[in-house]
């Protein structure tokens, strides 16, 4: 089957031959194009020179560290990175998402958990104008008149409550780690006061979770940070 020449293009940046192998099978039976390049540096030039919509980036590569790769592509680029890595500690996740990624697959995976990644990923990678209205849901948050509804009825938050959610519905389908989000709603003075995260989490999810301890919206990635959906 002939890949439409309009299919999304995937960069695939990983050493291990196999593994490139079974994500172009995969990937092309789902309708996606398929780059390749074995180390970092020419990963970047494939970057640079091809442009994909989407980067799926290994963390140990022969040449150059993972991160360092997001460094340099993010110097120039907000292509979609998502890790794939058999790192597991929480400090490269975190690592990782400080430096870029939009999300972090731990290996092994399943090609049904990637495929939904990367549709997550396309949709956050969207151009056009910031959509002034976000449904989730029971959800609607009215981002120019800064009201939030829930099935309907207006629910009040504080200042800090409306800016920690807005940070997270803005990058919805994207983890964000804690240190992210702390700079973003409270500054760069707090970004070691993870115990405001905790508080003001468990506030939305009272006012905004049909079942505030099985939240369908407010999601916490362990040790890492959070992550607005808008559907399960």
């Amino acid at each position: 089957m002939t890949t439409p020449a309009l299919a999304p293009v995937v960069l695939v940046i990983d050493d291990e031959p196999q593994l490139r192998r079974l994500l172009r099978v995969a990937l092309e039976a789902h309708g996606y194009r398929v780059l390749e390049a074995a180390t970092g540096e020419a990963g970047l030039v494939e970057a640079a020179t091809r442009r994909p919509d989407v980067v799926l980036l290994d963390l140990g590569l022969p040449d150059l560290d993972g991160v360092a790769v997001l460094t340099r592509l993010r110097e120039w680029s907000q292509v979609p990175v998502i890790v794939l890595s058999v790192r597991e500690r929480e400090e490269d996740k975190v690592a990782a998402l400080d430096h870029g990624a939009d999300d972090y697959v731990t290996k092994p995976f399943s090609t049904g958990e990637l495929l939904a990644r990367l549709r997550v990923a396309q949709r956050h990678a969207l151009p056009g104008p910031e959509a002034a209205v976000c449904q989730a849901g029971e959800l609607t948050i009215d981002f120019a008149a800064r009201t939030v509804r829930r099935a309907g009825a207006e629910v009040h938050l504080t200042a800090t409550e409306y800016a920690l959610l807005r940070v997270l519905a803005h990058h919805a389908g994207k983890v964000m780690t804690h240190q992210q989000l702390l700079r973003e709603v409270w500054g760069p003075g707090s970004v070691n006061q993870s115990h405001y995260l905790r508080v003001y989490m468990a506030r939305l999810r009272e006012k905004l979770e049909a079942a505030p301890a099985h939240p369908a919206h407010l999601l916490t990635e362990p040790g890492i940070g959070y992550r607005f959906v808008r559907e399960r």
